[in-house]
Formats: C-alpha cells, sequence, structure tokens
C-alpha cells in the first residue's frame, strides 16, 4: 500500500508484515484536488481517511462564516469523529485545502478488520487516545488563552503557519482575518 500508512499504524502498534498487510490492503487510495471536499456537512462520515500527502480542513459553518475547526497533515487522519462513530449528519466539512493523496477505509470495513484483525482494535485505540491527547488543549485554549496567545502558539508550528491560507488561520484562532493582521502587526 503506502510507506507513510504502514509507519503511522506501526507508530501505533506492533505487527506482523501479515497483520500489517491484511489491515493496510483495506485501504484504498485516492488522489484529491485543492478544493474538493471528502464530506459536507449532512452527509455521513463513512470513511476513515488518512492523509499520505497534502493538507485537509475541517470546518463548519457559524451562519454564513467558515470556522476552521482542525487541520490535516500528511502522516494525520481527517474525519469528523462524532459523524463517523455515530454514523450520523456532519455538521462539519473536509475539504482539500492542496492538492492531496489519501488512503482510506469504510467504517464498515474498519469494523471487520477488528474481528479479523484485532490488534485493529489496539491500534484504534491508542490512535484515539493520541487524537484527544491534541484535541482537549485546543478546546482549553479556544475558552482560556487571547487570541494573541493563541496566535503566539501557531508560531509555533511551522507546517501550520505555512501551509495555511491565513483566512483560515484567522478562524482557526477565532478571530476575523482584520483582528489577525492587527495581532500580527502588534507581534512584530
Amino acid at each position: 500500500m503506502s510507506l507513510e500508512l504502514d509507519n503511522f499504524i506501526e507508530s501505533f502498534v506492533n505487527l506482523t508484515d501479515k497483520e500489517l498487510l491484511n489491515i493496510t490492503s483495506c485501504f484504498t487510495p485516492k488522489t484529491i484536488k485543492k478544493g474538493k471536499y471528502l464530506l459536507k456537512a449532512g452527509d455521513i462520515c463513512k470513511e476513515f481517511i488518512f492523509v499520505k500527502k497534502g493538507c485537509i480542513r475541517m470546518f463548519y459553518l457559524s451562519d454564513t462564516i467558515e470556522v476552521s475547526a482542525w487541520f490535516s497533515f500528511s502522516g494525520s487522519i481527517a474525519m469528523e469523529v462524532q459523524s463517523f462513530i455515530s454514523q450520523s449528519p456532519s455538521i462539519c466539512y473536509l475539504e482539500a485545502i492542496e492538492d492531496s493523496e489519501i488512503s482510506s477505509i469504510s467504517k464498515n470495513d474498519l469494523e471487520r478488520l477488528y474481528i479479523t484483525q484485532p490488534k485493529t482494535q489496539e491500534f484504534m485505540r491508542k490512535l484515539w487516545e493520541a487524537a484527544l491527547v491534541l484535541v482537549i488543549p485546543r478546546f482549553s485554549s479556544l475558552q482560556n488563552d487571547t487570541a494573541e496567545k493563541r496566535y503566539l502558539d501557531l508560531l509555533k508550528n511551522q507546517e501550520l503557519m505555512q501551509q495555511i491560507p491565513q483566512k483560515y488561520l484567522a478562524s482557526f484562532i477565532g478571530v476575523t482575518p482584520t483582528s489577525l493582521s492587527r495581532i500580527r502587526k502588534k507581534i512584530r
């Protein structure tokens, strides 16, 4: 399948070559053009998506304003977790913000792997644990930190700063593009 997907899975769980092949062979590689959606609000997230190359943005609409909630870069996953787990309609969109290469597996195929390849359950448990470790500080920051502090924290993540357009960064830290410009001027 792909060395990137192999390495990603093995970063969470030790597998034999055969176990790894049995898991990765269930993934389907795809190329997604910049601006294309992998999920739209109202649809059900039916795929677990690994981002081999590129960047996927998860956002939702607040009135008519797009609010960036998360960015998935090369070597990470992109999905709307609540919709995927509950199989309920998503409130979010998943959009490629650059040409991207992904590998995906359907929820049904993943659940079959839980039975035929039990270590898949360990992989997913450890993956969700790691995801929570990333998400909780983000929510805490949105509730407790100033926009300036959130921007200063972003500066520590060069991948975000280099790959993400400023308008998306602004909504990610909870400000308008104009407010982000003021923050940037103040910090310089």
